[in-house]
C-alpha cells in the first residue's frame, strides 16, 4: 500500500472518530441500535486499517529481506565469478608451460637425431651426404693441420681414412695428408697419398695442386727426371689451372 493510501485511510479513521464523538454527545438524537451500527462500522473500519498497516509492514519487512539476500546471492556470484577468472588464468598458465615443455621436448629430440642423421655437407666445392660423426671428425683433423701441428694431423687424417674408406672427404683428407706429411719430409707418403688422391677424383679442385706436390717431393728427393715428367703431366692436365702456371717457372728452373 502506498503512503498517499495511507494517509487517505488514517484521515477517513479520524474523520469517522470525531463524528463518533460528535454522536455521543447527541445520543439522543439516535436510536441506540443505529448508535452501536455506527460504532461497529468504525472498528470494522480501524481493524481493516490495522491490518493493512499490519500487511504493508510486513510486505516492506519482506521485501527488505529478499533485498539482502539477492544482495548477498550477487556478492556470492561474484566472488564465483573471481575464483574461475583465477582458475581460467592458472589453467591458461599451466596449459603454456605444458606445450613450452612439448616443444623442448621436441627439440632435444630432433637434435639427439640429427646427431646420428647424415647431413650434405660442401667442402672444395663438392656437396656429398656425411655422418654427423664423420663430418666431426674431419673438421677436428683439418683444425689440427691448420694449427701447425702436423704429427697429429697425419695421425688423425690416416685415422679418419682408414674408418672412413668410401668418405666424400677421402679426396681432400688425402691431399692434406700428404701436406702434412710432406711437412714432416715424409715424402715418399706424401707422394703416395697425392696420387692417391688424383687417382681417386682427377677432376678434384685439389688435383692440380696434388700434381705439383708430387713434383716438388721429387726435387727433395732429388729425381729431377721423374719431376721434370710430372710437370710436364700438370701442363697437360691442367693447362688452365694455377698450379700450371707455377709449373711452367720450376720446368724453367729445371733445365
Amino acid at each position: 500500500m502506498s503512503l498517499k493510501k495511507i494517509r487517505t485511510l488514517l484521515g477517513a479513521l479520524v474523520c469517522a472518530l470525531a463524528c463518533a464523538m460528535a454522536f455521543n454527545a447527541h445520543a439522543a438524537l439516535f436510536e441506540d441500535d443505529e448508535a452501536r451500527k455506527a460504532i461497529l462500522e468504525l472498528r470494522q473500519r480501524l481493524d481493516a486499517t490495522t491490518a493493512e498497516l499490519r500487511k504493508s509492514g510486513d510486505e516492506t519487512a519482506q521485501l527488505r529481506r529478499s533485498l539482502l539476500e539477492l544482495s548477498s546471492q550477487i556478492e556470492q556470484l561474484r566472488s564465483e565469478l573471481a575464483k574461475m577468472r583465477g582458475q581460467d588464468e592458472q589453467f591458461a598458465r599451466e596449459l603454456a608451460e605444458v606445450q613450452r615443455m612439448q616443444k623442448d621436448m621436441s627439440q632435444g629430440v630432433n637434435d639427439r637425431l640429427s646427431r646420428f642423421e647424415p647431413s650434405k655437407v660442401s667442402v672444395d666445392g663438392r656437396e656429398f651426404t656425411a655422418e654427423p660423426a664423420e663430418k666431426q671428425e674431419f673438421e677436428a683433423a683439418l683444425a689440427v693441420m691448420r694449427k701447425g701441428e702436423f704429427g697429429p694431423a697425419q695421425t688423425a687424417f690416416t685415422n679418419f681414412l682408414k674408418r672412413y674408406p668410401q668418405s666424400g672427404y677421402k679426396a681432400s683428407a688425402l691431399f692434406w695428408l700428404g701436406n702434412a706429411q710432406y711437412a714432416l719430409r715424409n715424402y715418399r707418403d706424401a707422394v703416395i697419398n697425392f696420387r692417391a688422391l688424383v687417382a681417386t677424383d682427377a677432376e678434384h679442385v685439389r688435383a692440380p695442386e696434388a700434381v705439383l706436390a708430387i713434383a716438388n717431393c721429387q726435387v727433395e728427393l732429388k729425381d729431377t727426371k721423374g719431376a721434370r715428367k710430372t710437370l710436364e703431366d700438370l701442363l697437360k692436365a691442367y693447362p688452365q689451372s694455377e698450379a700450371a702456371s707455377v709449373a711452367k717457372e720450376r720446368l724453367a728452373r729445371l733445365k
